[in-house]
């Protein structure tokens, strides 16, 4: 692994907090404190190689310290899809403000933006590490995994790990604490990566709709992880997901209904949240507990 270290920096437009991001849980992510040091570390987009970033905001915009080898401009615009500082957040806020639900979401933490998956690949990856077992344990294996198969970073003084690449992952034959059959799953899910299926452009290309159809053809892959993968790891900023409860319930609560909305009321409620839809149900399951404490973030 190349020792290689470079900077640059990502400018912010908007209110942005990268405690508020890096802070979140989302996936294997779960820190429960923040030294103003976001830990990266992944596979690049071209999956040609592993990297690791710390993240620091200053006033206008987020430096970043790359430990590895890779395309800067490509890895920075992987970081900003990740941190969601690809965005205007001037546009978010005015967008917050004509909503009295989300200004008052907005206004409990104004810097507040998704974290996302680094890459379809990893996203799908780990639905397949999570699935059927708590996200503490599928955490634990992912990091066992990646430390054992991946590449590990030395960032601020905290050693992060990557995910094996997917020529990598495809050389495993068993992975401890992971049943047999989801080895073959990982293996689909490497030969896809290493064809380009999963890659953001592609997806991105296609209506959301289609694009959740193609990552359901992945083995293990059913609707609610189809739409993490394509939403949440591409980055995409207005997709109203409608297979998971959390943001539906947080609906439910924050705007006061007797009921649970199904797909149509949720639609039309998120009418008012475009071109934010996923930040806006993000937000509302995020940061809505903070107003009231009957909404799970879980």
């Amino acid at each position: 692994m190349s020792t290689t270290t470079r900077t640059t920096m990502l400018p912010l437009t908007g209110p942005y907090d990268l405690r508020e991001v890096a802070l979140m849980g989302f996936g294997h992510r779960d820190e429960s404190a923040f030294d103003g040091v976001m830990r990266l570390a992944f596979c690049t987009d071209r999956l040609d190689g592993q990297v690791g970033v710390e993240v620091r905001q200053r006033s206008g915009a987020l430096d970043l310290t790359i430990h590895g080898d890779g395309d800067l401009d490509e890895i920075a615009a992987q970081v900003a899809r990740v941190v969601s500082a690809d965005h205007d957040g001037d546009a978010w806020a005015a967008v917050c403000a004509s909503d009295p639900v989300l200004a008052r979401v907005h206004a409990a933490a104004p810097g507040f933006r998704p974290s996302n998956f680094y890459s379809p690949y990893e996203a799908a990856v780990w639905a397949t590490l999570s699935a059927r077992r708590s996200r503490r344990q599928g955490i634990g294996l992912r990091q066992r995994l990646s430390l054992a198969h991946g590449a590990a970073f030395e960032l601020a003084g905290r050693t992060e790990a990557a995910l094996p690449l997917p020529d990598q992952l495809l050389a495993l034959d068993a992975v401890p604490g992971l049943p047999a059959d989801r080895v073959p799953r990982l293996h689909a899910i490497a030969r896809a990566a290493l064809d380009g299926l999963l890659d953001v452009s592609r997806l991105t290309a296609l209506s959301p709709e289609e694009a959740m159809a193609e990552v359901q053809r992945l083995p293990g892959i059913g609707p609610f992880y189809s739409a993490l993968i394509v939403i949440r790891a591409c980055g995409l900023t207005d997709v109203l997901s409608t297979q998971e409860d959390h943001s539906r319930a947080a609906v439910e609560a924050l705007y006061g209904l007797d009921h649970t909305p199904d797909d149509a009321e949720l639609a039309r409620i998120a009418e008012g949240w475009r071109p934010f839809r996923t930040w806006a149900a993000v937000s509302l399951r995020a940061v809505g507990s903070r107003l009231d404490p009957a909404i799970t973030t879980a």
